[in-house]
């Protein structure tokens, strides 16, 4: 049995998860809402407050999707209770990030600003030198995050670039001169 699909997922208050025919899974609260369809074959059912993931059998396909689809729908009730969020730093001399409407724009020492708008669902804000994704899906969040950072990935002398707020960056040392 799978350690991970076993688990019930808890609904907290002011969540609502609406379970249709052929598995589509609807999820509202308070930040918005979630519909996702999952594979027919997995028994999803509310019982008490709590989401229960089964499979019929032990074949391989399917416990490989009866975690994943637990997973999956407690990142959807997280999601609409209280979001999901990213944070990039920006490194390097006139490297910056300006929001304006839904376009952020950066300048990463290219010799032109990089525009990007937004994404349905996902929100973003510049605090100096930081750049706040925000939205309800996990996978969007993330997605959109990885887009960013890759407009200017961090290079190993410098340290300059966008990076995640968590990420460490491994330096080397630069030529020795004779």
């Amino acid at each position: 049995m799978s350690r991970i699909g076993k688990l019930p997922v808890v609904v907290p208050a002011g969540v609502t998860v609406k379970i249709e025919d052929g598995n589509k899974v609807t999820v509202k609260g308070p930040k918005g809402e979630i519909a996702r369809t999952f594979a027919p074959q997995l028994g999803i059912e509310l019982k008490d407050g709590q989401v229960i993931v089964t499979r019929p059998n032990d074949l391989k396909q399917n416990r490989a999707l009866h975690g994943l689809t637990r997973t999956l729908i407690n990142n959807m009730v997280i999601g609409v209770n209280t979001g999901y969020q990213k944070t990039l730093e920006i490194n390097g001399v006139g490297y910056r990030a300006e929001k304006s409407g839904k376009t952020l724009t950066l300048n990463l020492g290219y010799s032109h600003p990089v525009k990007m708008d937004d994404p349905a669902g996902i929100e973003t804000a510049v605090e100096g030198n930081k750049v706040i994704v925000k939205g309800i899906s996990k996978e969007a969040v993330g997605q959109y995050a990885a887009e960013i950072r890759m407009k200017r990935p961090p290079e190993p002398y410098k340290g300059k670039g966008i990076k995640y707020d968590y990420e460490v960056i491994r330096r080397k040392v630069g030529k020795t001169g004779k």
